[in-house]
């Protein structure tokens, strides 16, 4: 483990930061014990929860050379791993009829997907035409709710088989499904015609081009059910944000400056912001449950030019100009949830970020999407994967 004094500087500078940012004056409520403050917005909040996250599955600790540790302790390095905070648990049904329902999101999913790869187009007229098990009133998932079935308890696939069936007969990185987001940005493949989608195979999010079928399309998987994923966000005044839909208290800014990843735990474990003492990591599902689609650093349109996250409610950092071809830009975050390249190369020396600005080749363009969820490796000198590597990333903490 990397151990010096540089770090232990940055981070002791990090934390003296964020206990000062977005603060009002000390109250004796506010130094009372973080376990023990409950405002009457989470009160509503623990009783009227709308969009229900489901946990990653990730279960183990790793070190950021891809070693499985016994999960540290609070103070130890590496301490406040996504293994380490359990939220709701997968449940699904099978409802012997061809679809599956998920207990925890009320979704009732297609269980074979539709065989072929198609465009976005086609892909959206298949499920409005889909008729399955007495249902017609099938439709393309949103983004949110696609990746709500995602399973990072191993990856590759990232998907519960035992319930979902792939598209595939192989695992393999051709496991990519359409969402129903079209992109607010150009990327290099689709230019201003790209969709969202998630490879099931990878785990990864990205922006595709739309307009292509035959072995360059998609696979779709049809939903139905109430709307899933929307969220409704409360600024609270004091340097935080709860959404009120998934019941999780965001920090409202950022850390301002990348870290590695070890050090963006240390980050988190040592903020006392707002007077609360529990701050984490986000995993990646409780970090792209934030992410607003709509909005994007390539946009041809000027009114949806912007990151990808609602600025009503959050302050986010502008990354130098130059570091990619479009500014202003905005950067990475880094999640608690562990990767691994591919199932050739199975050590968990990658961590998942999401790209809240361009998610960009090696040339500075885009090509995966603000809003693209991708994984680097955790450190400066660690293993190398796809394109280039950011391992200095920004932070937004979370509780809850």
């Amino acid at each position: 483990m990397k151990k010096n004094l540089l770090k232990i500087a940055l981070v002791a500078l990090m934390v003296i930061a964020i206990s000062f940012s977005g603060c009002t004056e000390q109250t004796d409520t506010q130094e009372t014990d973080a376990q023990e403050i409950e405002s009457p917005a989470q009160e509503e909040v623990a009783t009227g929860i709308t969009y229900p996250l489901v946990d990653t599955g990730q279960t183990a600790c790793y070190d950021d050379d891809g070693n499985e540790i016994d999960c540290p302790e609070s103070g130890e390095a590496f301490y406040g791993q996504d293994a380490q905070f359990e939220g709701n648990l997968y449940s699904y049904t099978d409802n012997g009829d061809g679809t599956v329902t998920d207990e925890v999101t009320g979704l009732i999913w297609q269980q074979t997907p539709a065989s072929g790869s198609l465009n976005w187009e086609e892909a959206n007229e298949y499920c409005e035409s889909l008729e399955l098990a007495g249902y017609d009133d099938w439709r393309m998932p949103t983004l949110k709710e696609l990746y709500s079935i995602s399973d990072f308890s191993q990856g590759w696939p990232y998907l519960d088989t035992a319930y979902f069936d792939l598209a595939g007969k192989d695992v393999s990185k051709d496991e990519q499904y359409w969402a129903a987001d079209y992109y607010a940005g150009t990327t290099v493949e689709g230019r201003s015609e790209a969709a969202f989608g998630v490879n099931h195979g990878t785990g990864h999010i990205k922006a595709y081009p739309a307009t292509v079928s035959g072995p360059m399309g998609n696979y779709v998987r049809a939903v139905r059910g109430n709307s899933y994923g929307i969220n409704d966000f409360e600024a609270n005044g004091d340097g935080t944000v709860t959404d009120q839909a998934t019941g999780l208290m965001w920090q409202q800014a950022d850390s301002g400056i990348g870290m590695d990843w070890e050090a963006a735990l240390a980050y988190a474990e040592n903020s006392t912001l707002a007077g609360y003492d529990d701050w984490r990591l986000p995993n990646v599902r409780e970090l792209q449950s934030i992410v607003d689609y709509t909005h994007s650093p390539s946009a041809e349109d000027e009114s949806n030019i912007g990151p990808a996250i609602d600025t009503d409610f959050f302050e986010i950092t502008e990354i130098a100009p130059g570091t990619t071809n479009y500014n202003p830009d905005y950067g990475y975050y880094w999640t608690s949830t562990s990767a691994y390249f591919n199932p050739g190369d199975p050590e968990y020396y990658y961590a998942w970020y999401v790209a809240f600005g361009t998610a960009t080749d090696n040339n500075g363009s885009d090509m995966h999407g603000a809003g693209g969820v991708r994984f680097d490796t955790k450190y400066e000198g660690g293993a190398l994967g796809e394109g280039g590597e950011r391992y200095y990333n920004y932070v937004r903490l979370v509780r809850g």
